[in-house]
Parts: C-alpha cells; structure tokens; sequence
C-alpha cells in the first residue's frame, strides 16, 4: 500500500472516530446536568448504539456487500447522521431526542465495519498493515475528549454539533475514498451468515458458548462505565473530566503493544480473566477514590481501560479467529460483536440507568447529585460474579483441544 493510501485511510479512521469521541462520552453530563434527564432515560439514550450494533450487521450488508459501492453508503450514512446529530442537539424533551439519536445510532454504528472493510480491501496483507491505520482512529477519539473537556463544553449540546460538523466533513471526504464495489454482487456469491448452520456449530462447542456466555454478562456492567464515568467525575469535582478519561484510549495504545508478549505467557483463560478482574478493579477504585487526596485511584481506575479493553475485547477477537474455519472468521466476528456490542450493552443500559436512578440524591436546594460509591460497587460485584464462574467453567486445554 502506497504512503499517500495509508494517509487517506488515516484520515478516513481519525474522522470516525473524532465523531464518536465528541459527542458519546459527555452525553451524560449533558443530559444530567443541563437537560435534568434521569438514569433510565440516560442508560436509554446511551443504549441506542447497542440497538445500532445490533441491526448494522444487517444493514451494513445489504447495503454494501450486495447493492451500493462501500465508499457511497459511507458518504449517504454520515450526511444523513450529521442532520441527525444536529436536530438532536436542539431538543429538550426525552421523546424527540431519544427518537432522533437512536436514528443517527442506526446510521453511525453500520459505519465502523464499513470503514474497516473499506481499508482492508485497499491492502496487500491487512495483518500487517491494518493496525497502524486504525491507531488513527483512537487518535481522533482522544483528540476529541480533549477539545471538548479543555473547552469545557461537557454539560452543553455544543459537543454533539461538533459531532455534526465533523460527521458534514466525514461524509463530503468519502466521495473521495477508493471505488469500493460490492464484493458480493461481483462475485455473484456470498459467505456464510452469522446465523449459518455452519456459524452456529462454532459457538455449540462448550468452550466457545461459556466464552459467548461470559462476553454477554460482562458487557451488561461495562455499559456502567460508558454511560455514566464522565457524569461521575463532574459531580465528584473532576476538572477537565473529558480531557482525563482520553488516558484511557492512551493506555489502550500501550497495552495493544504487549498483547502478543502477554499473550504468549499467559494463554487465552488468563487474558480474558485479567480484562474481566480489570474492570473489578477499576469499579473499585471509583468507589473509593476522590477528586482530593484520592484523585490517584481515579487516574488508575481510567488507566485500567487498556487492560480493561485489550484483555478481554481484542483478545476475544483472537480466540474467536482461533476457533472458526478461515471461510468463517468474518461471520463469527459478526456474531461476537453482535452479542457483545448489541445484546450485552443494551442490557446493561437499562440495568445501569436503573441502578444510578435508584441511588439519587436530591439535597434540600434541589441540586441532584448520586450515591457514587453504592453504584460502582454494585457494577465491580456484577463484574466479579461473572469473573468467577469463568474460571470455573473455561477450559483452556479443552478450547484447544476443539480448535484442533
């Protein structure tokens, strides 16, 4: 791949990425503070890109793998998000923002896989190459978290608007992309589905259903943090809250790095363990920590997210390739995403939102603040339960013995 394709394609994933990093991570202190929305309604809007997750798969390819260049859908997606993205930033009531951004979440999520996808089919050996160009796209995410929080806009609408400009710019540029046909349409064949016969005998093998088990019921108190982290740290006096949560992405970056030499020492069981005990970990040091003498255990607890995500996500991508036959592996991935993106954390957008409703506190003055700690510890019990009964029940001699 020539140096001016990596740049284009670089570009492609900072500007995904940008608009999901400016807007999703200070929805909460926007909706909370300034538009006095509850923990369900909040859980609710972050839930919509789980129902995104859910349905873009479909959409995703019957649209770009059967009718319309990938480059095409891109551009009439993110054109039609960035009206979206716009209109939602304007409303007050639940019932129209809800409504406008779960439909801006169906045009957003199919975006992720159709980008990747796109770059992949502009490569030589995409093992290789793919990696460096999506280093970009957490770029952007950072670069977003912290324009927004120096800005101090993270109890406003503006973020969402500069969502909406980037999303303009993100969908004029994908005129620009490579021609990406239709691979299915010019081939005049198709692959086997998520839902395949040939699918579902993967994940019928013990191993791979406790793994695929395991994913769903972790994802439920992981949506805890998504949802509500940044609300969390403005109540308890963070400055700069946004800024300080793009450490998070930033130790995503390192630990990516040491994924082979962990991998290679630890195996798959413990891997996934370290990532689940990591976001035990984390819960807790929300709990305890404090934007005082204590303001240590929140860094750590933002700096746990490489080990949080690399462990358990990247490696569960791995494990699942491991498992499926080569002519497989992009069903399976779709299937695990799926589950884990989709079903797990809509879930956990209804529990989470629940949960932080029941722990509110309304101070005599009206001013309406949470019992923190009481939430963060009920999401690192969830997390633990989960832990344990995956170390119960994950073989990883007989994980290997089935791939074999």
């Amino acid at each position: 791949m020539t140096l001016p394709m990596k740049a284009r394609l670089s570009a492609m994933m900072f500007l995904e990425y940008f608009i999901w990093g400016a807007w999703y991570v200070t929805l909460g202190t926007w909706l909370s503070m300034s538009l006095k929305f509850s923990g369900q309604q909040i859980g609710l809007a972050a839930g919509t890109t789980a129902v995104g997750a859910i349905v873009s798969p479909f959409l995703a390819g019957l649209l770009a793998d059967r009718s319309f260049a990938t480059q095409k859908v891109l551009c009439a997606l993110h054109l039609l998000g960035a009206v979206l993205l716009y209109l939602a930033s304007q409303q007050t009531s639940f019932g129209a923002f809800y409504v406008t951004v779960l439909a801006y979440s169906l045009c957003y999520m199919p975006t992720l896989s159709l980008t990747n996808s796109l770059a992949m089919r502009q490569m030589r050996d995409p093992r290789l190459e793919f990696g460096a160009i999506r280093l970009l796209g957490t770029a952007g995410w950072i670069v977003a978290g912290i324009l927004v929080g120096s800005l101090g806009l993270e109890a406003t609408g503006v973020p969402m608007r500069l969502a909406a400009g980037c999303s303009l710019v993100m969908g004029l540029y994908c005129l620009t992309l490579p021609p990406t046909p239709p691979l299915a349409r010019a081939a005049g064949q198709s692959s086997p589905g998520m839902f395949s016969a040939e699918t579902r005998k993967i994940f019928r093998r013990r191993s791979v259903a406790i793994f695929m088990i395991a994913s769903l019921l972790i994802c439920i108190p992981l949506q805890f943090y998504y949802a509500f982290t940044n609300l969390f740290l403005n109540e308890v006096g963070v400055v700069n809250a946004a800024g300080k949560m793009t450490g998070g992405q930033m130790s995503e970056l390192f630990f990516m790095l040491l994924i082979p030499w962990f991998f290679r020492r630890l195996g798959v069981k413990y891997m996934l363990a370290f990532g689940m005990a990591a976001w035990v970990l984390r819960y807790a040091f929300f709990a305890f920590g404090n934007s005082g003498a204590l303001m240590g255990m929140l860094w750590a607890g933002i700096l746990l997210h490489g080990i949080c995500y690399d462990f358990f996500f990247v490696t569960g991508q791995i494990y699942v390739d491991q498992q499926a036959p080569s002519a497989l592996r992009a069903a399976a991935q779709g299937l695990i995403t799926l589950i884990t993106y989709g079903v797990g954390m809509l879930v956990g957008s209804y529990l989470s939102g629940w949960v932080v409703d029941a722990y509110a506190v309304r101070s005599a003055a009206g001013v309406l603040s949470h019992e923190w700690q009481s939430i963060w510890l009920i999401a690192a019990g969830c997390a633990a339960v989960v832990l344990g009964a995956f170390m119960l029940a994950f073989g990883e001699k007989e994980a290997a013995h089935e791939a074999g």
